[in-house]
C-alpha cells in the first residue's frame, strides 16, 4: 500500500482494529465450541455416574444420544475444515 493510500485511509484505522479483534475473538470462540475434549469428558463422566447408579438408564441414553450428535456436529466441521 502506497503512503497516500494509508494516509487516506488512516482515518479507518480503528474499524480496522476492531474488525481483526472481533475475528480473533470469532476464530477463538469458534475453537472452544468445536474442540471435543469436553464433550468426551462429559461422555465418560456420564458413564461413571450411570454405573454408581446416580442416574437411570433412561436419563444416561437420552444425554448420550445429545453427546454423540454433537461429537458427530464436531467431526463433521473438522471434515469441512480439512477438505
Amino acid at each position: 500500500m502506497g503512503l497516500l493510500s494509508q494516509l487516506a485511509t488512516l482515518p479507518l484505522a480503528p474499524v480496522r482494529g476492531v474488525a481483526w479483534v472481533m475475528e480473533r475473538a470469532l476464530d477463538a470462540a469458534e475453537q472452544e465450541y468445536y474442540d471435543p475434549e469436553p464433550v468426551e469428558r462429559e461422555l465418560a463422566e456420564l458413564e461413571r455416574a450411570l454405573l454408581a447408579g446416580e442416574i437411570s438408564e433412561e436419563a444416561f441414553d437420552r444425554r448420550e444420544d445429545e453427546l454423540l450428535d454433537r461429537l458427530d456436529e464436531i467431526r463433521a466441521h473438522a471434515q469441512g475444515t480439512n477438505s
